[in-house]
């Protein structure tokens, strides 16, 4: 007859005052962070110092030779530090006759500020009609503003856009400059997209509902959504406008000038050897610009960001 056996009685074991060990973590071959974004190493960080340093050095210089005499452009070794001729020199240029600096400032500002104030609202009307309305012939509009962006209206048809502005009699005026580039089919197709893409048809049929007009949906509704788009495509038509030679060289005299005629007035006649000069008229022409970039830097990250994510 089998006996059953108790089980032996084990020995309370001491508690261990080691602290316990943490887990390890097994590092992963690629630097990414919880948020699934790759963390920077340090040869990120050298390649991108170095690209900042290839794209700030060219204004830099720019500066330095505005400050300096003509021949300090050429001399070995380069100059690398500013000097005290800035004030003088901007002052020199400012008040010749010949380049007509002031005169193409002010008519850079008219011509651009009204061209980039009717293209941003031209686009979100545009745009959001496009996406937001139904109407007959939609599909053929937005076929053709496509159509606009694919072939260069502004090379093939200087020639007769030339002609036109000759039967109106706009030569050497401001309107000739400015009629031709108060649409962009560019603008209105990015704010089509924007549109489609930010704001949902319930808010647009929950605002019908509630008694708003199509005015009044574009004006309380769609703006504010644009708001950061808006920003982008008003800079990047300023950029746009506030550069262009071609057209303005066509149409414009001497002595009505814009911005970047004027600087070709004092690279070629006015001061065509002494490139101080001509760095410092470069100098003046990118200030606007550079404005814009400081005023609205942020909302131009934010709203290219904000775009890239949708």
């Amino acid at each position: 007859m089998s006996t059953a056996t108790a089980p032996r009685p084990t020995a309370p074991v001491a508690d261990d005052p080691r602290p316990p060990k943490p887990p390890r973590r097994r590092k992963a071959k690629d630097p990414v962070e919880s948020d699934g974004v790759f963390a920077p190493t340090v040869m990120t960080r050298v390649g991108l110092a170095f690209v900042a340093v290839l794209s700030i050095f060219p204004l830099y210089w720019m500066v330095v030779i505005a400050s300096r005499v003509s021949s300090d452009a050429s001399g070995f070794p380069p100059a690398l530090l500013p000097g005290g001729n800035l004030g003088e020199h901007i002052q020199t240029a400012l008040a010749s006759d010949e380049a007509n600096l002031l005169l193409g400032l002010r008519n850079s500002l008219i011509i651009t500020g009204t061209v980039t104030f009717s293209v941003v609202l031209l686009s979100t009307l545009g745009g959001f009609a496009f996406a937001k309305l139904r109407f007959r012939g939609s599909k053929f509009l937005m076929g053709t503003v496509l159509f606009s962006m694919m072939v260069p209206l502004q090379q093939l048809g200087v020639v007769p856009l030339y002609m036109v502005m000759v039967e109106l009699q706009w030569l050497d005026t401001l309107q000739a400059v400015i009629l031709p580039f108060l649409i962009n089919g560019f603008g209105i197709f990015m704010m089509r997209q924007y549109v489609e893409q930010s704001i949902p048809d319930e808010i647009i049929e929950a605002a019908r509902i509630d008694g708003a007009t199509t005015f009044g949906i574009w004006w309380r509704i769609v703006l504010p959504a644009l708001r950061p788009a808006m920003v982008v495509l008003g800079l990047l038509t300023f950029m746009l406008n506030w550069n262009e030679f071609l057209w303005p060289f066509m149409v414009l005299s001497e002595q009505n000038p814009t911005i970047q005629l004027a600087i070709r007035q004092i690279s070629t006649a006015t001061w065509a050897a002494d490139l101080s000069m001509i760095f410092t008229g470069t100098l003046i022409s990118i200030i606007p610009i550079a404005i814009l970039f400081v005023v609205f830097g942020r909302q131009i990250v934010h709203g290219i960001m904000e775009g890239s994510g949708k």
